[in-house]
């Protein structure tokens, strides 16, 4: 047996520096390899959905339902999957969820119609929700505190490229026909890249485990699940269905489900008993805060995704490789804000940092904006280049000293549950910038539909005023984020 399969990093108390695990910068490889396994599922889709409509049959609900069947239970279930790694251990459940991912995927590639491609595609989504929460615990038991920011940082990068690559990857792959296998090499790609980092993490991940394994709480993940399900349902399918009646019970009928578990959890908490989400997290402000920054950053960043991706094709007739080429000096400026944070302004500047990130990337969006307005008649992807590679320097700088703050005072057994949390909330964020974003623009469109035709006069009118609402959601977070502790590590800050 290969003894570093027993290693394990020891979990330090809450005032103590935890000591560097050895092994931790190949152990973040194979978390950063899940995250490309997430991202690219999440964006591929967008190019691959026509083509396997064509080929498996099924209408514009089918194609819908294939980027949504992955995108709700990895949402409604990543609270769920943090708790279960605080509770059985953060590498094992890492482990099941890649593995299961890997062969969903499969599953995926070798189906026969597309309602098992939808089934396929959830099954996806609930192991993805079970792998990725695992990672933002491990890197805070690995990471001494001085290196946290560094590894919390090569999210930024990853999380871009993939986000980016992934509609261009989906184009090549399909064109290409490997092996005759068409659009289901979108899919199998996912097999490579899940041995590879099924490997490091079974090799190199250390094993944690919290002192006293709390009990399953069966009705807390109930109510949980329904209540975000009746959150995220309404906001991925409302905006391709014009918002009918039963969108907003739903969405409703949610705060009513959510308001209930936090009373069932706050029983369970005074009675002594075991509770899904640690009630002690509510009552840490910085991370209160860092929720709420995120929730508002991710869905600006989502929404300007959108507007970019529905103009750039629907507006302009541009096709999907020539429109993710376009935006590709966003992912590489992202790269270099990522790392400039990371070896340098993190640690410098501390929260002015974010802020310096956010004004960053409202000033590229305005400049986007503005070059949109101009050049509507003529536009090209050059004059896009020097504002979009604006923007990926500010979400660069950005996004990955976020998720560090916003980790700062989780407790180590605490962190399971803590970046399920968060990153729960990073993909309601994307719903709600889908959903609200989309019916702006999809909105002006329509309405320009109905009196001429959805000229690019009127995607350019709809786009210009989405982007107006996505600067308006980066300009609160620069407010929101006032909110949250200067610096991450500082150990003398009160809470």
């Amino acid at each position: 047996m290969n003894p570093l399969t027993e290693q394990e990093a020891p979990e330090a108390p809450a005032d103590e520096t935890p000591q560097p695990y050895r092994h931790r910068w190949i152990a973040l490889a194979a978390i950063l390899g899940a995250e490309v396994m997430d991202l690219l599922d999440g964006t591929i889709m967008n190019v691959a959905a026509p083509t396997i409509r064509d080929d498996l049959g099924g209408g514009l609900t089918g194609i819908q339902w294939m980027t949504a069947g992955y995108t709700l239970p990895f949402a409604v279930l990543l609270i769920v999957g943090g708790r279960l790694g605080d509770m059985f251990g953060r590498k094992r459940m890492f482990l099941v969820g890649a593995a299961g991912f890997a062969l969903a995927s499969l599953l995926c590639a070798v189906v026969q119609d597309p309602w098992q491609l939808i089934a396929a595609r959830a099954l996806q989504g609930g192991l993805g929700a079970l792998m990725i929460p695992q990672g933002l615990g491990l890197i805070k038991q690995m990471f001494p505190r001085s290196e946290q920011a560094a590894a919390f940082g090569a999210f930024g990068p990853v999380m871009g490229l993939s986000a980016v690559g992934g509609p261009i990857l989906a184009g090549f792959l399909i064109d290409s026909d490997l092996l005759g296998t068409g659009w289901r090499m979108v899919f199998l790609i996912n097999l490579p890249i899940g041995i590879v980092t099924l490997y490091a993490a079974a090799r190199f991940l250390p094993e944690s485990r919290v002192t006293t394994r709390p009990r399953f709480d069966l009705g807390g993940i109930a109510l949980v699940t329904t209540g975000l399900l009746l959150l995220v349902l309404p906001l991925v399918q409302g905006h391709e269905l014009d918002w009918p009646a039963w969108t907003f019970a739903m969405m409703a009928a949610s705060v009513v489900v959510l308001a209930a578990f936090a009373w069932y959890e706050l029983r369970r908490e005074r009675s002594g008993r075991a509770a899904v989400i640690e009630l002690s997290l509510m009552r840490k402000p910085r991370f209160l805060a860092g929720l709420l920054v995120a929730l508002v950053f991710f869905a600006g960043t989502a929404g300007m995704s959108l507007t970019l991706g529905v103009y750039l094709q629907a507006g302009l007739g541009w096709s999907p490789t020539r429109t993710a080429a376009t935006m590709m000096p966003w992912a590489i400026f992202l790269v270099v804000g990522a790392i400039l944070t990371g070896a340098v302004l993190g640690a410098k500047l501390g929260r002015a940092a974010l802020h310096l990130g956010l004004l960053v990337m409202i000033v590229g969006v305005l400049f986007i904006r503005f070059t949109i307005g101009r050049h509507a008649t003529d536009l090209t992807s050059w004059d896009l280049v020097p504002s979009i590679a604006i923007s990926g320097l500010g979400m660069g700088i950005m996004i990955g000293l976020l998720f560090d703050i916003s980790l700062a005072d989780v407790e180590p057994e605490e962190s399971g549950t803590g970046g399920g949390v968060l990153t729960a909330v990073q993909q309601l964020g994307f719903g709600i910038g889908v959903a609200l974003i989309g019916t702006i623009v999809f909105g002006v469109v329509g309405s320009h539909a109905a009196s001429a035709q959805a000229s690019r006069e009127a995607f350019t009118d709809g786009i210009l005023r989405g982007l107006t609402v996505v600067i308006g959601l980066l300009a609160l977070s620069f407010v929101l984020a006032f909110l949250l502790p200067r610096r991450a590590r500082d150990e003398s800050e009160t809470p």
